[in-house]
């Protein structure tokens, strides 16, 4: 009897974290061999509007196990028409291992979502669910959701600790057009993407229309994200236009603003080194703040922005003295567009169509506020734009 793992998803692109997972599952649950199967019309989530086809991520996965072994990639989901629920998976690849021992592979997020999967009680009968995780996990979060499954679904469970590459498939997407993607993906991977131009690889992006900009630049976001960066782009345009500045400026510091969120401290880092640029201490310190200063990088060097544009994008969390009228419009616009809901968001709101500085200066003590009510470090140029208003005042 072999012990069979299978290890789905969107895989839009497999990357390295995709190939360590499949490599340290075989190693820990010694695995004969591993069934890689990509996803044709994923129920859990909606692809990005620059996703290659179903057959593109099929070929881009082939490429990506080709050196590792006993592991095959299966195209029973891109072929077969419809929703690619793993239940009808489970039980397919059940008929064509009928007395093998089969793990279905995944990751924490996946396992604490498994219990409102389609049909999750037919899977549960046929596989051991086989869990990757790390040490820095709540292993009371984690026996909690088993023993739920255990009870409700009869699930046989294996928790396994696992080195872990912190990419997501969203950030992975971004940094192909921020020219990183070599960090990533295996290189014969890498060259399919260049090859076949997907995910923007190769394109010049430099001075898009705005419709264009939009759908670009929302595509490399998480899906959670993309309405405050709408709300933000159209509030940063009406405020421009109540106060004479650039429409358009406003509108396309808005849209990119946070072009670089969906990167984790790491990858911040990188795109830090890539594009040479120097960090003072309190950056050093807090990589994840650096959303702002990668992000008017980004804005510079891929999307050939304005000064004007990258300056408000650059200083839109924590502000500076001296700030442009468009800088204070894009920090405002960030902090109270319509989807936000801060406690004090309504004054804010009101103040900022009649008073531009003082709701500047309201917005930089709730904001100095709220960072120390959590212990942290004030961003010393916070400090200096709120003491510089406040000595023009």
């Amino acid at each position: 009897m072999a012990k069979i793992g299978i290890f789905g998803g969107s895989f839009n692109p497999p990357h390295e974290g995709h190939i360590l997972a499949v490599k340290e599952f075989r190693q820990q649950l010694g695995l004969d061999q591993v069934l890689v199967i990509p996803a044709g019309d994923p129920p859990h989530k909606t692809l990005t509007d620059n996703s290659p086809t179903s057959m593109q991520r099929l070929e881009m996965t082939r490429l990506a196990v080709r050196d590792l072994c006993n592991v095959r990639v299966l195209d029973i989901e891109i072929c077969r028409p419809g929703r690619s629920y793993t239940a009808d998976t489970i039980e397919i690849l059940r008929e064509s291992y009928p007395e093998d021992e089969l793990y279905l592979l995944m990751g924490t997020d996946m396992f604490y979502s498994f219990g409102s999967w389609y049909q999750p009680e037919r899977i549960t009968k046929e596989v051991t669910i086989a869990v990757a995780h790390r040490d820095l996990d709540s292993a009371a979060k984690l026996e909690a959701c088993a023993a739920s499954l255990r009870q409700e679904l009869g699930a046989r469970i294996a928790f396994v600790e696992n080195h872990y590459l912190p990419h997501s498939s969203t950030s992975v997407r971004a940094m192909i057009p921020f020219q990183c993607g070599d960090l990533y993906l295996a290189p014969q991977v890498l060259d399919y993407i260049r090859a076949q131009g997907l995910y923007y690889a190769g394109r010049d992006l430099r001075g898009l229309p705005f419709e264009e900009l939009c759908r670009v630049s929302l595509s490399l976001h998480k899906p959670k994200r993309v309405n405050h960066v709408k709300g933000c782009s159209d509030t940063a345009a009406a405020l421009a236009q109540h106060y004479g500045a650039d429409v358009e400026e406003a509108r396309r510091a808005g849209i990119l603003h946070d072009i670089t969120k969906a990167l984790n401290a790491t990858e911040q880092l990188q795109l830090c080194e890539k594009y040479a640029m120097i960090l003072d201490n309190f950056e050093q310190e807090h990589p994840k703040l650096l959303h702002a200063k990668t992000g008017a990088v980004i804005a510079q060097q891929v999307f050939g922005e304005s000064e004007a544009v990258c300056q408000a994008i650059k200083w839109h969390t924590t502000g500076r003295d001296q700030m442009s009228l468009l800088d204070k419009i894009v920090y405002l616009a960030d902090y109270m567009e319509p989807n936000r809901d801060l406690e004090g968001i309504e004054e804010l709101r009101n103040l900022t169509w009649t008073d531009l500085d003082a709701a500047l200066m309201m917005g930089l003590r709730m904001s100095i506020r709220h960072v120390s009510s959590h212990g942290a470090k004030v961003d010393p140029h916070s400090a200096a734009a709120l003491r510089f208003l406040q000595e023009r005042k």
